[in-house]
């Protein structure tokens, strides 16, 4: 990189300079025609009797019939005299021409320059007018290499300083968390038993992560939803403790106590209901209920308890043909209602008794 560095300084480009090269070159290859040229016209302006020399004759002889007062000789002596300066104004102009310290240069100068600028160009994969530009990146990159030291003893500061605030930072979440876990905690505890859990235990486990490459804008936290659901047991994960139905119980725990802290208005259960019937199922759809009073809840269900605890119910149905499958969504009123968790209670034979159940079950949402 100091090699090439210096080499663009040594060959000092310039913007525009294969134009002005090009320029000169091309004038350079004409520059003996136009020496030709210019004695050819010299010689004519110059020699004795040359146009000069005549012009004088010329004006000389017309003085002298000057004082005669004839305004064509008038004319004529002006034309004339404004002839002889625009002469030596163009011969002027030719020994300016030849004379030119620029088109005196010699030509293998200006094609050693051009070939130069043309190889270096070729060596940084630029055009010739870019090369300045180039120069002037080099100088960037190589003052980051001179001042690498410098550079990594600041990089090395601001990844200290950076470490402090953020573990800071993740610290204060820490804390944070734990408040939140023990309120979680208590919140969940006391949904169980209306869940039919009441001899289970629900802790929140948070821990630090050892390994920092696995932090992240979350913070340095492990956490870990765990359970006992036998006194005397140890806590385990949930999701590896809890059998199915325990576990759609525990989850609508946790969806009813976070439910009181979300901006969500809208709650959509599916089969939270799960592996459980009986009195169980019951608690389960008194605690859908209860959540309904606050929020929209959609629960898909198959177990009749929670059905009847709903405010209003569709049936699901799904039907097949030889080209497609439909399914058909119903909204029951309340006859049709009592018709289908009838059937929910007692299977493909709607008996009189299970219509009774049915009935009670709605009448108990009621109440």
């Amino acid at each position: 990189m100091r090699y090439a560095v210096k080499e663009l300084e040594d060959l000092n480009p310039q913007a525009g300079e294969e134009a002005e090269l090009s320029q000169k070159r091309q004038s350079l290859m004409h520059r003996e025609k136009i020496i030709d040229a210019y004695n050819i016209v010299t010689d004519i302006l110059n020699q004795d009797g040359g146009l000069e020399d005549q012009l004088q004759t010329l004006q000389a002889a017309l003085d002298k019939i000057s004082t005669l007062g004839n305004p064509s000789v008038e004319h004529t002596i002006a034309a004339l005299s404004r002839a002889s300066i625009e002469v030596e104004e163009a011969k002027g102009h030719l020994d300016d021409l030849v004379m030119d310290d620029e088109d005196n240069l010699d030509p293998n100068i200006i094609e050693e320059r051009l070939f130069a600028l043309k190889d270096c160009a070729r060596k940084h994969n630029c055009t010739l007018d870019e090369l300045p530009e180039k120069l002037e990146d080099l100088r960037g990159e190589l003052s980051l290499v001179d001042d690498l030291e410098t550079n990594l003893n600041d990089m090395e500061i601001k990844v200290i300083e950076t470490r402090k605030s953020f573990v800071a930072a993740a610290e204060t979440v820490s804390d944070l968390r734990r408040q939140a876990a023990e309120s979680i905690e208590m919140a969940v505890m006391k949904e169980l038993p209306e869940l039919k859990l009441e001899k289970a235990r629900f802790t929140v486990t948070i821990s630090r992560i050892e390994n920092e490459g696995e932090w992240s804008e979350k913070g340095i936290d492990s956490l870990a939803f765990e359970i006992a659901t036998n006194p005397g047991s140890a806590p385990g994960p949930l999701n590896k403790i809890a059998s199915g139905g325990e576990l759609s119980r525990f989850m609508l725990a946790l969806k009813v106590v976070l439910a009181q802290i979300s901006t969500v208005e809208t709650l959509i259960f599916d089969e939270v209901d799960s592996g459980i019937g009986g009195a169980t199922a019951d608690a389960v759809g008194q605690r859908l209920q209860k959540l309904g009073q606050d929020h929209q809840v959609l629960v898909v269900t198959h177990s009749p308890q929670v059905a009847a605890k709903g405010s209003a119910q569709m049936q699901v149905m799904k039907t097949s043909s030889d080209n497609a499958t439909v399914t058909n969504v119903i909204s029951l009123d309340e006859n049709a209602r009592l018709e289908e968790i009838a059937r929910m209670l007692s299977g493909a034979e709607i008996t009189d008794e299970a219509r009774a159940a049915a009935a009670k079950l709605i009448q108990s949402k009621a109440a």
